[in-house]
């Protein structure tokens, strides 16, 4: 009898409904447990002083990485590069705490794996640096948790903890209540051993066990729960920390996270290695654990993202470099970008006239940091110690292998001549292909893209990225053999182009007097980014007057990092005239809002304690 076409579909559709369901009970949960602001100080990486033993267990019965990397040495950025697959300062997002429209095409990590028939919960932090937030999980809440999947459906769950924060040392716990003894504590050799600097590193590897407990807590909990055996884990920190020169700055101990994954006996094909407790020196980042996510779920992996997986069935290459950026880190503009391979870093400072340690509020909060400075000023710092507070290089190059700590720049050491052009030409070749945002001032861009996101903008193929990324590599060595070509650069039609024909003439300080009529021309430049590094130029260079005109167009504008920019070369040049003082003051009287989560606020409350004013 021929079976009517209502009867068929019914069929079909119970077929194709226990097809799913029994596909989904293959698939893996997943459980991210992620730490906030903490290096590897962990016993399962060979740090002796920490107490960690529930990540120790874990890394014994999984595979712990031992070159995994945060993009970003700070967690917005970081969080962005993770959720979207897509490096921060590619995307538009580069810059600490900015809410820039994602692109129109750019889906996040939670999206997909919904559309794959995944439950996804996150308890509780996003952070994403950009417009989207809770809205793309299930669940996004303190009482967010996998135990509310519908059952027999497969789950995806981060749980974050904040217990290893910065904002932790903020406030000195006294010193009875301490785990970790001060005067036993090792510290880093660039830090002087005062007593708050002991003090904050023990207090330091405190939270780092306290963190340790609720992994445990987190591990027992899915033990409990039965579904351990079906569940992948991976434990990991957002990015290093959290004492002065590691959370915001492209180093080891800003970047170099604990990384550690266990995968069920049931999913041995997808182990690392041949068995548990084995590590897996693989470069690893950030930007690689979306086509990660997808790959262990057999799902396709879309040509948009940027990274590679490294687990699951069809993994890619090990590859020789990992990446890193360095851009606005809360209220001040500094700019570096960093590449990895397993034995040497390299950094390229883009604005090397910056100190190391600019005055970010929120990092000078560290009673720690505050006694390295006193410590400096008064003469008690040894060379290495006092390198925090100097000017940087153009380039760094560390051997990590022989020194951990990078402390010894190899940049200049013409052994090392090979390993630096080999390095230099994989960060410009990277900067070049992923369209670097960085390389276009904030303020500009922000004027340029419009009604735009900023991705959409770069990709489009209206910036001239490379030629941008030239300029500003040859601007930021500061050499008197390329003067000419800055004053060139300041004759282009791309305004990011003359941005770092201003840098460079800025780097060239006494050297580039003889351009003084280009520079003030450049006070009237049409876009007001490069109208403040000419004013900070001429300053530097004594004619104030030409300058301030600059820094009051910035000013006023009341756009905020325009002011922002305006405000970080007025820290610096160290003015004290009364005209500065008063625009700055008009600046935050005309603010909206004066909140010090806001950065020209910011940059405006430096100056005003600077000076010493009183503004109530």
């Amino acid at each position: 009898m021929k079976k009517h076409p209502v009867y068929l579909l019914i069929a079909c559709i119970c077929t194709m409904a226990c097809i799913n369901q029994l596909h989904s009970q293959d698939l893996p949960n997943i459980l991210w447990i992620t730490s906030e602001d903490n290096s590897a100080f962990l016993g399962c990486y060979g740090d002796e002083f920490a107490n960690t033993p529930n990540l120790d267990k874990l890394a014994r019965e999984g595979f712990l990485y031992t070159h995994a990397y945060a993009n970003a040495p700070v967690c917005a950025p970081a969080r962005n590069t993770i959720i979207s697959g897509i490096y921060a300062n590619s995307g538009g997002h580069s810059n600490m705490r900015s809410n820039y429209p994602r692109g129109s095409q750019v889906k996040f990590h939670v999206e997909a794996m919904r559309e794959l028939g995944y439950y996804t919960t996150n308890s509780v932090k996003t952070d994403y640096n950009t417009n989207v937030n809770k809205e793309v999980w299930d669940e996004c809440s303190s009482d967010a948790h996998y135990k509310n999947a519908p059952k027999g459906k497969p789950w995806f769950a981060i749980f974050n903890t904040t217990i290893t924060h910065e904002s932790k040392i903020h406030d000195q716990l006294p010193i009875s209540e301490l785990s970790h003894d001060p005067k036993k504590v090792p510290i880093a050799p660039y830090h002087p051993r005062t007593p708050d600097m002991e003090r904050d590193w023990a207090q330091y590897y405190d939270r780092i066990q306290q963190m340790d407990a609720f992994v445990g807590q987190r591990l027992k909990e899915l033990e409990d729960s039965g579904m351990a055996d079906n569940t992948i884990v991976i434990y990991y920190a957002d990015h290093g920390g959290v004492l002065a020169r590691s959370k915001r700055y492209v180093y080891e101990t800003g970047t170099h996270v604990p990384f550690i994954v266990r995968i069920p006996e049931k999913y041995k094909k997808f182990w690392p290695a041949k068995e548990p407790n084995s590590k897996v020196d693989r470069l690893i980042s950030f930007v690689d654990l979306y086509p990660t996510l997808l790959n262990l779920v057999g799902a396709d992996v879309p040509e948009q993202l940027q990274g590679e997986a490294f687990l699951g069935e069809n993994i890619s290459p090990d590859p020789k470099y990992a990446y890193m950026f360095r851009d606005r880190m809360d209220e001040w503009y500094d700019m570096s970008r960093a590449v990895r391979s397993k034995k040497y870093r390299y950094i390229h400072n883009y604005m090397p006239h910056r100190i190391y340690a600019l005055p970010i509020e929120y990092l000078f909060r560290a009673k720690s940091l505050q006694s390295w400075q006193t410590a400096y000023e008064n003469g008690e710092c040894n060379e290495i110690q006092s390198a925090y507070w100097n000017t940087k290089p153009v380039e760094e190059l560390y051997d990590t292998d022989n020194d951990p700590w990078e402390i010894n720049n190899l940049a200049k050491d013409p052994k090392y001549a090979d390993i630096l052009e080999e390095m230099r030409a994989a960060n410009s070749m990277w900067l070049t292909n992923i369209k670097d945002t960085g390389f276009m001032p904030e303020d500009e861009r922000t004027i340029r893209a419009k009604d735009q996101a900023i991705f959409d903008y770069f990709q489009s193929g209206k910036v001239p990225i490379e030629e941008i990324i030239e300029a500003a590599e040859l601007a930021s060595f500061g050499k008197i053999e390329n003067k000419r070509k800055m004053v060139e650069f300041l004759k282009s039609k791309e305004s990011a182009i003359r941005y770092w024909g201003a840098t460079g003439l800025l780097l060239l300080g006494e050297k580039g007097k003889s351009e003084i009529a280009a520079l003030k021309k450049a006070i009237d430049d049409p876009s007001v980014s490069v109208a403040v590094v000419a004013a900070e130029s001429l300053y530097r260079l004594g004619e104030k007057e030409e300058a301030y005109e600059g820094f009051l167009r910035a000013l006023k504008t009341d756009r905020e990092f325009a002011q922002t920019q305006a405000m970080n070369s007025i820290y610096l040049i160290d003015d004290n005239s009364q005209l500065l003082k008063e625009e700055v003051v008009n600046t935050l009287k005309r603010m909206k809002t004066l909140d010090r989560n806001q950065y020209n606020y910011r940059a405006a409350m430096n100056l005003v304690n600077k000076w010493g004013l009183n503004i109530n």
